[in-house]
């Protein structure tokens, strides 16, 4: 199956050394690039015969967690891999909570960038590893959030928590399934529920407290 893939970032030289990336594998086609949001919409318009974009999130006119809720909204079936330089980027969650499928460090090999599309493209979600870590921190130490219903809801059940720090060691999926005696598709199912709740977590302050405590 031939995976069409658009790119979006701000920094041309950077679309050429993702799109370079990507050359190595064959079932894979870049079908767009563009230079910030507005410019991927502008592309949609035209066909939307593309699968996943990989998106900056720093960009000039629409930034990279916009157009993902404009993306998300009209068009739900493309899947979208947020690309960052930094991992600890303060918008990984608001990436996340826009609808985002996956996060991953600009810096990629070939073949981890190869290995997160077709993650997220199976139902998963491709999380770096950091990031990961990043999760676990936020979760471990819930700040006094106002309403205790927010609190519940971004609560992981032991198994998922348990994903989460395989994930934060960089493990992959399958390597993750036979630590913890489960099938590479359960996985991938917990992964996307933790995606899902940190999406219902509807308290952006919630966040915001934990930077303020130094906890991420």
């Amino acid at each position: 199956m031939n995976l069409k893939v658009a790119i979006v970032d701000d920094n041309s030289f950077l679309i050429h050394a993702i799109k370079e990336k990507l050359s190595f594998f064959e079932d894979i086609t870049v079908k767009a690039t563009a230079l910030n949001g507005s410019e991927l919409l502008e592309r949609l318009e035209e066909s939307r015969n593309v699968d996943v974009i990989l998106m900056d999130i720093e960009m000039p006119v629409l930034n990279g967690i916009e157009a993902t809720q404009v993306v998300k909204q009209k068009y739900p079936q493309i899947k979208i891999i947020m690309l960052t330089a930094f991992d600890n980027d303060e918008n990984i969650f608001s990436a996340i909570k826009a609808g985002a499928d996956g996060y991953l460090l600009k810096e990629i090999n070939p073949d981890d960038l190869y290995n997160g599309i077709k993650e997220t493209m199976n139902g998963g979600a491709a999380m770096n590893p950091s990031i990961a870590l990043k999760t676990l921190k936020l979760l471990r130490n819930p700040i006094d959030i106002d309403n205790p219903r927010d609190q519940e809801e971004i609560s992981l059940s032991k198994r998922e928590v348990e994903v989460l720090e395989q994930l934060s060691k960089g493990l992959s999926y399958t390597l993750i399934a036979d630590n913890l005696f489960l099938s590479p598709s359960t996985v991938r199912k917990h992964i996307e529920n933790i995606y899902k709740k940190l999406q219902v977590h509807s308290k952006i302050e919630a966040v915001q407290k934990a930077k303020r405590h130094n906890i991420i």
